[in-house]
């Protein structure tokens, strides 16, 4: 029987996977425009995905469907396409000065940006396993990926991506495989708990699901690799990680969790998962090893909203979006600071940076304060409120209770962080001079951090946007 087949509900998909084979051609038959190639089809990917009718569908048998589109999807296919043109934003610089090969710079970022896609509407485990890989395989060339090498830490934070990663994916197609052999179903929509003897089958299939989606969100115990990984990572490229790579997983898990009834393992990673963050965050030096460690933390609140089931799963999405603007500001920030090629530093070297840049140091202090649940950050406020909201009345008052005394710990190095960039700085000869340099950065890197903070302050003010975009 010939299927047919929806190429308008596919035009996100054909855009995304356009840039990338665009910038390859560009690569190989002219050797430059790389970087404006990507930009306007990243702007063209989220073009598509709003014009594309909700509800359209394809690869269906019967009722089920591979590729559906729903609002959900279109908002998350816009932010993916909206966080690559960020972080190509934020590496110009340093690609122009020629700190990494363009060409394939362009090109790994747009086939992740290609995978992010394929998660936002896949309905199958399949699709959503696939584009998970897609999504991430690029990642761990571009950790690596520079054309001067300063030290070993690049390319050993790659191989630890690597590494774990694999393990994870293993995990995730086993529990696959056993779903599969318990309820014969693949497609989301169809997946169920299983019955009779098949049922402790189901259950174990679903659980190595989880534990193989929850790398993607750096939960414990799979999160050794994101500290290192971020830190030895390009700053703009640990954004990545940290905003759209995350972002991924967050859909994974919530595609299957709203499903299943993994609550109760899913509760215990979430705590485990903001506890450890938030804790080993409190002893860090480094400020990329700091947002590392936070950026776990935040994965546990997220968690904790999905907990729930499908009662939690909108609003773990929401915190997501909230979480991924936020996110990326501080790491744009860090990036505005350092300048192109330079890692995140230690936290001393960005003493009294808020008298020398103000609007970066504006910039971060926005970040820290929306981390933290803390007003100017009204986006991080509301997200925060809404997870323990959702975990009241859905009776997980305790698990609540546990996000709120993390919270409270969180403020403690996010407090920390925000005044030694209003500090005074220390006088030469005591700090090296070169931590007291003026603070210089390109200009298309401040535009970027710009833009991204003015479209978290506007979500900020109306957070119930992104609930009714959710909703559709």
């Amino acid at each position: 029987m010939t299927q047919a087949v929806n190429h308008v509900a596919l035009l996100p998909l054909y855009a995304a996977a356009g840039t990338a084979l665009l910038v390859l051609v560009m690569d190989l038959a002219l050797g430059r425009f790389h970087l404006q190639a990507a930009v306007l089809g990243g702007l063209a990917t989220a073009v598509c995905a709003v014009a594309v009718p909700d509800h359209a569908a394809t690869f269906c048998s019967g009722d089920l469907c591979s590729w559906t589109v729903t609002p959900s999807a279109g908002l998350m296919t816009v932010l993916f396409a909206g966080l690559t043109v960020g972080v190509l934003g934020l590496s110009a610089p340093a690609l122009r000065r020629g700190l990494a090969p363009a060409g394939e710079f362009c090109f790994l970022l747009t086939c992740a940006m290609t995978g992010g896609v394929v998660v936002a509407y896949a309905g199958d485990l399949i699709s959503l396993i696939v584009g998970l890989e897609t999504l991430t395989l690029p990642l761990y060339v571009l950790v690596g990926l520079r054309r001067v090498r300063l030290s070993a830490a690049g390319a050993s934070a790659a191989v630890t991506f690597f590494l774990i990663s694999v393990v994870s994916t293993a995990i995730a197609l086993l529990g696959a495989a056993l779903l599969y052999a318990a309820t014969g179903a693949l497609h989301l929509d169809a997946l169920t708990e299983g019955s009779g003897p098949y049922a402790p089958l189901a259950a174990v299939g679903a659980a190595l699901v989880v534990i193989g989606f929850a790398f993607k969100v750096a939960a414990v115990p799979l999160h050794a690799w994101a500290p290192a990984t971020y830190d030895g990572a390009p700053v703009p490229v640990a954004a990545y990680l940290s905003t759209a790579s995350k972002l991924g997983g967050v859909l994974a898990l919530g595609a299957v969790v709203q499903r299943l009834d993994t609550g109760p393992l899913v509760a215990v990673l979430a705590v485990l998962t903001m506890t450890v963050g938030n804790l080993v965050a409190l002893r860090q030096t480094r400020m990329v090893r700091l947002l590392a460690w936070s950026s776990v933390a935040q994965a546990g609140y997220i968690l904790a909203a999905l907990a729930v089931g499908a009662a939690g799963v909108e609003t773990a999405y929401a915190y997501a979006i909230f979480f991924v603007l936020l996110e990326f500001i501080a790491f744009g920030a860090v990036t505005a600071i350092r300048g192109p090629g330079a890692d995140g530093g230690e936290l001393d070297d960005y003493r009294g940076t808020g008298r020398r840049a103000r609007w970066m140091g504006a910039a971060l202090v926005l970040a820290l304060a929306g981390l933290a649940g803390l007003p100017p950050g009204l986006s991080g406020l509301f997200a925060k409120v809404a997870v323990v909201g959702t975990l009241i009345e859905a009776g997980w008052g305790w698990l609540a209770g546990v996000v709120a005394l993390n919270a409270v710990i969180a403020l403690a190095y996010y407090v920390r962080v925000a005044a030694l960039l209003y500090a005074a700085p220390q006088p030469v000869g005591v700090v090296d001079p070169d931590l007291l340099r003026a603070v210089t950065h390109p200009r298309v890197v401040s535009r970027v951090v710009v833009v991204a903070a003015a479209v978290t302050i506007v979500v900020g003010f109306a957070p119930q946007a992104v609930f009714d975009a959710l909703a559709g």
